[in-house]
């Protein structure tokens, strides 16, 4: 209980201090507040926004494609890790492939996916997936191939063998780097998303920056990257706490 108090603490003492060197910033600055707005303007256009309503219905849309995205590309991910994994030779032949496509930044394909499949969700939920996809499966193969022979000996002494080998010695061996490959495509899809939203969308978090830019509203495009950074922590802490529950069900202290 302490450690979490601890660590709440400090989350708020960060975040407060950030404040405070935003409002230093603003009250030494010579720019007009049109351009540079105070943190007190910034988090009143958001009260704003949700009040207008504007603020849940681009939250929606955001959350909406980023779920989609992420879900299906952590469910693939995994699942082909794990086999990749498993079986080495099938992985030697794919890992190139997988090398070739992955430094290729998601926006990249942005334009390709947007003629074929026009503007809204499905663009959005593609560039998240693709943005996605390759950690969690490089982080899945990695993990698989790092599991201590140790596990796979006892598998094999209790004659533990095809699926329900995987499911009960192989993922919980290599569970902890697998969740380390979500953690970082949480960041990595978010990013992509927002900015997935900023051309191939009418609503969302990244379209609502693409808007107040348009008319100008300094206050509400610092709103709306103020609710992104939050919902990107949020879903991080999340991950993390999954991720320690899972973990001490299988027995791990962390």
């Amino acid at each position: 209980m302490k450690q979490h108090a601890l660590g709440a603490w400090r989350v708020v003492v960060s975040f407060a201090i950030l404040l405070g060197l935003w409002q230093l910033a603003w009250a030494f600055s010579t720019y007009p507040d049109s351009l540079f707005p105070s943190p007190g303007a910034s988090l009143a256009a958001i009260g704003e926004l949700a009040q207008k309503g504007r603020l849940w219905t681009d939250i929606a849309a955001s959350m909406y494609r980023y779920v989609a995205g992420y879900a299906l590309a952590a469910a693939l991910g995994v699942l082909l890790g794990l086999v990749l994994g498993w079986f080495s030779r099938a992985w030697a032949y794919v890992n190139p492939v997988v090398q070739f496509i992955r430094p290729i930044s998601p926006m990249a394909w942005l334009p390709f996916i947007v003629l074929l499949l026009g503007i809204g969700d499905i663009p959005a939920i593609a560039i998240v997936f693709i943005a996605a996809f390759f950690p969690v499966l490089i982080g899945t193969v990695s993990a698989v191939r790092a599991i201590d022979p140790i596990y796979l000996k006892v598998a094999k002494n209790f004659a533990v063998t095809g699926p329900r080998k995987i499911a009960s010695i192989v993922l919980p061996a290599a569970f902890p780097q697998i969740m380390n490959s979500l953690r970082t495509a949480i960041g990595t899809a978010w990013i992509f998303l927002v900015a997935g939203e900023m051309v191939g969308a009418q609503t969302g978090l990244g379209y609502l920056i693409i808007d107040a830019r348009n008319n100008l509203s300094a206050d509400q495009l610092l709103a709306a990257i103020i609710v992104i950074g939050i919902i990107g922590f949020a879903l991080d802490t999340t991950v993390r706490f999954i991720d320690t529950r899972v973990q001490r069900a299988w027995g791990r202290e962390v």
